[in-house]
């Protein structure tokens, strides 16, 4: 899973420079930093979970222990299937003789909570020429917001011109709030009359990018509730239209999900998949609340990798998802 934004992105061939590869020589500072930021972030999820793991697996180790770790874990949104999964192999592992309890045990089960959030390509292939990246979920999850900063690493990390299309047409705060964001990141703008269709919009962004060479075109989508049939079906339209568009587009579907909806966000996630072929999720909010397992879940549940998160307001904020970085944030003490 990716480190940080150059390990994120595929850029070009595997092993070479821009390459999935890339990044591997980055300074061990900057990460510790990035780790420590995490940490701060999750501090209420971790202290949801520490006190209850740090009492468990340090002291006397019996079938209470296990079931009060399950408690923990199902109460911080883990999932009770990954849940059963992970203590089931702790206690195996530690009745063997396998595991010794304390230090141990806790290192094992950050190493296990990291390897259930290791699933599908945790990568974003950007060598299309446009890469159409297409940005869907409900209302409040901080989607927009997810887009302008995404253009932002993007154009000033990465070096790439980005194009931003508003099919969010039903809420005309959407339109006004991305072109401001385009505007901050340095990207273009394409848009379409309040109301308009939103298929029309995303052809048109597209059509604007190819002609332009330009590197990535984002396409908002109009948030809708997963319950909505609808304008889920609509959704389902505008993906066919970006697809006959450009061959192979929309290259990366990115459902953002609001990690305080707990397991609200995991069903969410399962609606979207069937209608947008998600192919990643950003998970938001991080920063407010005490339910950031639900990460887990949705990798275990649903098999789709958790490629970038939100901790908190800033555009720095914004940052690729890595399983083991998470994991430690979410359990270790220090």
């Amino acid at each position: 899973m990716a480190r940080d934004w150059s390990d994120l992105f595929i850029t070009s061939e595997p092993g070479s420079p821009g390459g999935a590869e890339a990044g591997a020589e980055s300074s061990a500072a900057p990460r510790r930093g990035l780790l420590r930021r995490l940490r701060e972030s999750m501090a209420k999820t971790r202290q949801a979970l520490g006190s209850e793991i740090h009492s468990t697996l340090f002291g006397v180790l019996d079938e209470h222990t296990w079931e009060r770790l399950e408690e923990a874990l199902i109460m911080a949104d883990v999932g009770a299937s990954t849940t059963a999964s992970v203590v089931a192999t702790l206690e195996h592992e530690a009745s063997d003789g396998t595991l010794e309890g304390g230090e141990q045990l806790s290192e094992r089960l950050i190493e296990l909570l990291a390897e259930t959030a290791r699933v599908g390509e945790g990568h974003i292939d950007l060598r299309a020429k446009p890469t159409v990246i297409m940005a869907v979920g409900v209302n409040g999850t901080g989607k927009t917001t997810t887009i302008g900063k995404l253009a932002w690493h993007l154009h000033n990390e990465l070096g790439f011109s980005v194009l931003l299309g508003a099919a969010d047409t039903f809420r005309a705060a959407a339109s006004e709030q991305l072109e401001g964001w385009a505007e901050r990141a340095g990207a273009e703008f394409v848009t379409g009359p309040e109301g308009s269709d939103p298929g029309a919009v995303a052809f048109e962004a597209i059509a604007a990018g190819r002609s332009k060479g330009t590197d990535v075109v984002i396409v908002d989508t109009a948030g809708r509730l997963h319950t909505q049939d609808d304008l889920m079906g609509e959704l389902g339209k505008v993906r066919r239209v970006i697809a006959r568009q450009l061959e192979g587009a929309p290259h990366e579907t990115l459902l953002t999900i609001d990690a305080t909806t707990g397991q609200n966000g995991l069903r969410q996630a399962k609606l979207f998949a069937q209608t947008a072929e998600v192919s990643g999720v950003v998970l938001t909010k991080l920063d407010g609340t005490a339910r950031g397992g639900i990460a887990l879940a949705i990798a275990r549940e649903l098999s789709l990798p958790v490629k970038l998160i939100g901790v908190g307001e800033s555009v720095e904020d914004l940052r690729p998802f890595d399983a083991e970085d998470f994991a430690r944030a979410l359990i270790a003490e220090s």
